[in-house]
């Protein structure tokens, strides 16, 4: 189905209007070694808003900082404008036991400083950027509901979390009037469909709008690996090197999303496209997808991929890439779907549900 940037989507349960392509800055900034500078950084803004696009995507530690920083001086200007997002968790000094992690202490710091390098008094939406384990959930939302009152924050959510954690959160923060968790962001994409069997299903029902980080897989449903690369000794846990090393450290460059990939490029080839349109315009047939995530390190990569809005998919397109991505929904979701299962709970019942 084909739209445009500015057909502004609502963000999950809230009234706040987004673009159906947000534009990644984990590029913005080239600390890591594959980053774009400050003027190609500026280039990529541009066209991004220039079309209509709103909703930007940083985190507090993306190019060690670097991302808020340059975002800071580019949205002079237009700040209101924008709708900036921006992440913590991640740890801001090596050898600090709180300068990470998702507790009271870590979120009020490290918004501090994002209010700073984005020189800005508020962020429309912060997240929770990766579960700790260790962090009392209640905390967690009290510390943001305190943030949302003080104004520095205007939306909450959560990325890369057990579906569990997020659903007991957004119930606690229900029942005690917090403010609600409105966005999750997670890995989706053709090569990683495992958040259909719980995160998806879960925020559609919580009211959380979903956002694919990485929907062309680091790179790889672009077409641009083989199976020569495929001998990379599993890369390096970190994000700094190359782009292939962190497809290889995000268990992306895989023998079997190099086959999906290998399908994308023949959907591609056959409707005139590029494999990361084909990629990036499946995602958001996901009636649970609100904006999909797209980075680029160039203003020509951008454009390419922002034209994934005008992207036509028959149900053949469809059938043949959900074919070759399909995985296994596992207990209960495939046992609940069996013939004999449902013959015992409905029998021969028709029961339309208009819930989701």
């Amino acid at each position: 189905m084909s739209t445009t940037l500015d057909t502004y989507r609502l963000l999950g349960r809230s009234g706040l209007r987004v673009s159906p392509l947000s534009l990644g800055t984990m590029t913005f900034g080239d600390d890591w070694g594959w980053g774009a500078d400050k003027d190609e950084a500026r280039r990529i803004l541009d066209a991004y808003t220039e079309r209509g696009g709103n909703f930007v995507d940083t985190a507090n530690m993306y190019t060690n900082g670097t991302s808020e920083q340059l975002l800071g001086e580019l949205t002079q200007g237009r700040r209101d404008e924008l709708v900036l997002a921006t992440k913590y968790t991640m740890l801001s000094r090596p050898g600090d036991p709180n300068s990470g992690g998702n507790h009271r202490k870590s979120m009020v710091r490290s918004v501090e400083r994002s209010l700073r390098n984005l020189q800005t008094d508020y962020i429309d939406l912060l997240y929770l950027h990766a579960w700790d384990f260790t962090t009392p959930v209640e905390e967690i939302m009290r510390a943001m509901d305190d943030l949302v009152r003080q104004g520095k924050v205007l939306y909450v959510g959560i990325s890369d979390a057990p579906a569990w954690q997020v659903a007991r959160m957004q119930t606690i923060a229900d029942l005690r009037g917090w403010s609600p968790l409105v966005a999750l962001q997670i890995e989706y994409s053709l090569a990683e469909r495992t958040v259909e069997r719980d995160l998806i299903p879960m925020a559609r029902e919580l009211g959380l709008g979903v956002l694919p980080w990485s929907p062309l897989a680091s790179g790889v449903l672009t077409g641009k690996y083989t199976e020569a690369d495929l001998d990379h000794d599993g890369g390096t846990a970190g994000a700094a090197g190359t782009r292939k090393n962190v497809a290889a450290s995000n268990n992306s460059l895989t023998p079997r999303t190099l086959q999906i990939a290998d399908v994308v490029k023949k959907v591609a080839e056959r409707n005139n496209y590029t494999s990361a349109q084909v990629a990036l315009a499946w995602t958001l047939l996901n009636p649970g997808v609100t904006s999909t995530i797209v980075g680029a390190r160039t203003q020509q990569q951008l454009e390419q991929n922002l034209s994934a809005l005008d992207v036509e998919l028959s149900d053949q397109d469809v059938a043949e890439l959900e074919s070759a991505s399909a995985v296994e929904l596992g207990f209960p979701h495939d046992f609940l779907n069996l013939p004999m299962t449902r013959a015992v709970t409905q029998g021969g019942l028709q029961i339309e549900s208009r819930r989701h």
